[in-house]
């Protein structure tokens, strides 16, 4: 009987435990389920984060499988291999940009003035040894854009690292060819230019992919220590041009003016040398011609001049004055004013012979 009890009793038990298995196996299943449906849920998010990308305007993407290039991407919404298969680099192809050298831009938003910040951290960029053995501050900048993204990302390795040192050692190289004081006033497009022209040219050896905009100098300037002399330099130059200003001034004043004189003279000399010449050959010519009249009647031609040296002689009186030596009484005058009257002469008018 007992027995038999036993084996009444156990069956609840063993039924209980297929009961608690079959429990725990859903709840593992469950489990299980949960976890698989995270695993997806989480692939699906990879997927579908590592399945696009987006160009903005003014760059270009470059789109590699394990490292090497397939295409590149213009600007927009574009897919690539997810779970990083194929990755994406971005290179601002159509901005401007920009190095400096001696100082940097701490802030330039718009609407306001643009802040720099040239410490003496900056110094070792920005102080240059000239052809005179002269030290200056020279602050530059250059600027450039991506041509070519492949070469610019891939044939120099870190390119704008590179851009800053070969701007520098060119920039160096072209100051230490100048003096200073040419550097300083009157060289500084010579300088840019140069500067542009070599760092060009040794871009395009590295095969950069970048091509220069501009090489500006932004501000040269002496030493801190030096400038007192310096600015003393400058005042003794600017009161030497301002003295040669000066008498250029007056020379361009007075040199035209003395060869108008002259010019004048000049003139007024062939003008009285032609005027002499023309009279002196017309009364040549007048005597010649009163010289044959003269041969061919003589007593004629001599009465003629003889009245007509009278004429010019007597033309110039006002009145005229008879004297006889044998005449004892006052002597009666002609006047050849216009009125034509004869008057008597004065005492005082007499003259005895």
């Amino acid at each position: 009987m007992d027995d038999e009890n036993d084996n009444h009793g156990s069956i609840p038990l063993e039924i209980d435990d297929a009961l608690q298995l079959a429990r725990d196996t859903i709840q593992r299943f469950k489990g299980k389920r949960i976890v698989l449906l995270i695993i997806a849920v989480v692939f699906i998010f990879v997927f579908a984060w590592t399945c696009w990308f987006t160009v903005q305007p003014e760059e270009t993407g470059i789109v590699q499988r394990f490292g090497k290039v397939m295409r590149s991407a213009d600007p927009g919404l574009h897919f690539k291999m997810p779970f990083g298969i194929e990755t994406v680099k971005l290179v601002p192809t159509a901005r401007v940009l920009k190095e400096e050298f001696g100082f940097r831009t701490v802030s330039s938003t718009p609407g306001e003035k643009t802040r720099y910040d040239s410490s003496d951290s900056f110094k070792d960029e920005s102080l240059m040894l000239t052809g005179d053995l002269n030290v200056i501050d020279v602050q530059w900048i250059i600027q450039y854009r991506i041509e070519d993204p492949v070469r610019y990302l891939f044939h120099v390795r870190n390119t704008p690292k590179t851009i800053r040192d070969t701007s520098e050692a060119i920039m160096r190289r072209a100051v230490g060819n100048r003096l200073g004081s040419d550097v300083l006033t009157t060289g500084r497009v010579a300088v840019a230019t140069e500067a542009k022209m070599e760092i060009q040219k040794v871009l395009n050896e590295y095969d950069t992919g970048v091509r220069l905009v501009t090489v500006e100098l932004q501000d040269v300037t002496p030493p801190d220590t030096v400038k007192p002399a310096f600015n003393e330099v400058n005042e003794s130059r600017q009161d030497k041009e301002q003295t040669i200003n000066k008498a250029q001034e007056r020379a361009n004043r007075e040199i035209p003016k003395a060869r108008g004189v002259a010019a004048q003279s000049i003139s007024e000399a062939e003008g009285y040398a032609l005027e002499r010449v023309n009279r002196a050959e017309g009364e040549a010519t007048r005597f010649s011609a009163i010289l044959a009249e003269y041969k061919g009647a003589p007593t004629v031609t001599r009465r003629r001049l003889y009245l007509e040296a009278m004429n010019r002689f007597l033309k110039g009186m006002k009145q005229l004055y008879i004297f006889d030596k044998d005449q004892k009484a006052m002597v009666p005058t002609f006047s050849l004013e216009s009125s034509g009257q004869i008057r008597t002469a004065k005492p005082a008018e007499r003259v005895q012979p």
